[in-house]
């Protein structure tokens, strides 16, 4: 597959990504509070879909291992609000098998195995460990995010979710630099200012209540 092709993918996913936090924020702006819409979740999930093929494409395991922890946690949280259960069961069971399906086809067929993974040649060790840890602390922004919805009983985007946003993206906008990845540069760079913005939000909220 051409380059030009691989970077689209990367780049309307993370199009989208930045999608979801405008709408997020644009809500949370006008209702003066934190606010968590369904439509976050349902582009999140495509998006995270659209990154996933990037990673593949690209043999890039820190972005492949960040979206497959997230995938799963976009769709907990659509079934928390009620509607996935509304998404036709055969579109449902694709969204859930095709990054298991992609990644035991890649394995079984030698295309990947671990130490091919950690030995990309186009990436030096050091640099794919920031790559990795920065995406799982990143990630860890939604198992938190998880966590505290499970608590409460209803989706919601809690402060420690925007601090661990902040970290994360920081960390992963150093990788991408050294990386010299334009997609996450984008993307990323983008998403910084609305996980501050959003720290805000809270505090204000916060103070009023």
């Amino acid at each position: 597959m051409s380059a030009w092709l691989i970077y689209t993918i990367g780049f309307v996913a993370q199009i989208l990504f930045s999608a979801r936090l405008l709408l997020q924020w644009f809500l949370s702006e006008k209702n003066k509070k934190v606010m968590t819409p369904s439509l976050f979740w349902k582009i999140s999930l495509l998006a995270s879909f659209l990154l996933f093929v990037y990673g593949y494409l690209r043999e890039d395991f820190a972005i492949m291992l960040g979206q497959s922890l997230t995938y799963f946690i976009y769709i907990r949280n659509l079934h928390l609000q009620g509607h996935w259960q509304k998404a036709h069961w055969a579109f449902r069971t694709f969204l859930i098998a095709f990054p298991i399906g992609i990644v035991a086809y890649a394995y079984n067929n030698g295309k990947y195995d671990i130490d091919l993974l950690l030995n990309n040649e186009a990436i030096p060790q050091w640099l794919l460990w920031l790559g990795i840890v920065s995406q799982v602390l990143f990630t860890l922004r939604f198992v938190y995010q998880w966590l505290y919805s499970e608590k409460k009983k209803e989706s919601q985007l809690p402060m420690g979710f925007w601090v661990l946003s902040v970290t994360g993206a920081s960390l992963i906008l150093l990788y991408a630099v050294f990386r010299r990845d334009p997609v996450l540069l984008f993307g990323h760079g983008a998403g910084l200012l609305v996980y501050l913005r959003n720290i805000i939000i809270l505090r204000k909220q916060d103070a009023v209540a």
